[in-house]
């Protein structure tokens, strides 16, 4: 791989781990086109498009058995285009079951919670939910860590379909190098135009080039760098590299499959079903079959024409034979359709694994195990992509640990955190309490306050009921002293 120093002039030539075999950018460039147009990046694309409510059927066209038994378009009957984005309602259910709630850090090293709390702040917990969301759309997620103008440690979200790994391992858990390819608008004097940048992330730092054809150019106007410039009081700038690659991957589940692949055929099939239902409705004289006795004409074009324009047919009778004008009417069934559209939709919520808040557990007998049973599916999904997001937490914390130790904040590297993911999942909270009260005795006072459902912050609920027996047994004190004084002068 080709790197620059900050002056953007290309050094030395060098090769790139797994890549030594073709030692130069010409293996990227050929990676890179196979890349670009691959079945899995265009699978990343069609769960971006679907959730974003682009789908197929706006494309659809209506066809009729033409000359010769082939498929013609016409554009005289109705086309109906309806979405109805249930993906997008199952995406944002998983979503928001694992990552709506903020993140509890739980360490014995004193201080290091409230710091991982720091550095996990608000705008960190939005960017997550939103690397949640590309991790389900495109199976695989990025976070880059890196400082900001301010000298602050940040992190921006990449979407899978930007970046093209190269792992070192089978089991995509050891990153070698990795190539993000992503477009930007410019001008070309007055003439907008499309640029394909392309950033190579390796231990060296960041490579940036151009891709003008099939070809890697060095990037003039945005260098190739380290991985962080720091800038001393006198002026002076320094490179600094990162030992790992600042990439993380956020899976979506082991094999890296989005979410659409699962659910895809059953999603067109709802919006196929009621766009059909749609063009069935308002298929009428002007526009349906008609069965046409002694029409006062010859040109059936012209028939159709005065037909749509005026709504009224000239026949005639011959020869003893009355005309008349019949429609083939094809009774519509709408309880067909309703049936066929509840299956597609309870197939969608099976095998997308998510759940359906209007099911008849909740409305009969909504107790904790008929919830649990409703949540039992996306419970699945959430555990394997849990398992995925502890993984790459386990990677991002390395750069905080070194972030934490470089700015003289302290040393965590040896320490141990459990992150929680707390799921936002329905609970009967009278249920809820009940248990609470009867788990008095038997758990501690934190196990038992960490589990009432009206608890935002175990600490903070701790504390208060702290001070409010220290000031109920202070109230109790003066009493005492108050009733002994006057019993003393009686």
């Amino acid at each position: 791989m080709y790197w620059t120093d900050q002056t953007g002039q290309i050094n030395q030539l060098i090769k790139i781990g797994a890549a030594s075999r073709m030692s130069d950018l010409k293996f990227i460039e050929r990676e890179l086109i196979k890349f670009q147009n691959s079945p899995e990046r265009r699978g990343m694309i069609i769960g971006e498009k679907y959730y974003h409510g682009d789908h197929d059927i706006l494309r659809r066209k209506r066809t009729v058995i033409g000359e010769g038994g082939e498929l013609t378009e016409v554009t005289n009957l109705p086309n109906n285009r309806v979405v109805d984005n249930q993906y997008a309602k199952l995406v944002d259910q998983k979503v928001n079951y694992l990552l709506a709630k903020p993140l509890t850090f739980e360490s014995e090293a004193e201080g290091y919670s409230k710091l991982l709390q720091t550095v996990f702040n608000k705008g960190f917990l939005r960017t997550l939910k939103n690397v949640g969301e590309d991790a389900i759309n495109d199976g695989i997620a990025w976070l880059h860590p890196y400082y900001d103008d301010q000298g602050e440690l940040v992190f921006k979200k990449f979407p899978g379909y930007e970046i093209l790994p190269f792992w070192a391992n089978a089991e995509h858990t050891v990153l070698d190098f990795a190539v993000r390819v992503y477009s930007v608008e410019a001008y070309e004097g007055t003439i907008e135009v499309a640029i394909t940048k392309v950033e190579i992330y390796d231990k060296q730092g960041i490579h940036r080039f151009e891709l003008k054809g099939n070809s890697l150019i060095p990037d003039v106007e945005n260098p190739s760098s380290t991985h962080m410039v720091i800038e001393n009081s006198e002026g002076n700038v320094t490179g600094y590299n990162w030992e790992k690659i600042p990439l993380v991957p956020f899976k979506f589940n082991n094999k890296e499959i989005p979410l659409i692949r699962r659910v895809k055929s059953l999603q067109d099939g709802i919006n196929d079903l009621i766009s059909d239902f749609k063009n069935n409705m308002q298929e009428d004289k002007r526009n349906t079959i008609l069965i046409l006795k002694n029409y006062d004409g010859t040109n059936l074009g012209e028939f159709r024409h005065n037909l749509s324009q005026y709504g009224v047919v000239k026949v005639k009778t011959v020869d003893g034979a009355d005309g008349g004008l019949e429609a083939l009417e094809i009774a519509v069934n709408s309880e067909n359709y309703k049936v066929i559209l509840d299956l597609l939709k309870k197939a969608l919520v099976e095998n997308g694994r998510g759940f359906d808040a209007k099911d008849d557990r909740m409305g009969n007998n909504p107790n904790q195990m008929n919830i649990q049973s409703m949540y039992s599916d996306i419970d699945l999904d959430a555990n394997g992509m849990e398992t995925e997001f502890q993984a790459a937490f386990e990677e991002l914390l390395w750069f905080v640990n070194m972030h934490l130790a470089n700015t003289g904040q302290g040393d965590y590297s040896g320490q141990t955190v459990n992150i929680i993911f707390n799921r936002d999942i329905l609970i009967n909270e009278s249920e809820s309490i009940e248990n609470c009260g009867k788990s008095v005795g038997i758990l501690s006072n934190e196990t038992i306050v960490s589990q009432h459902p009206w608890t935002t912050d175990v600490k903070i609920e701790l504390k208060r009921i702290a001070d409010e027996k220290a000031q109920q047994q202070s109230e109790m004190d003066q009493y005492k002293a108050m009733f002994g004084n006057t019993g003393g002068g009686g």
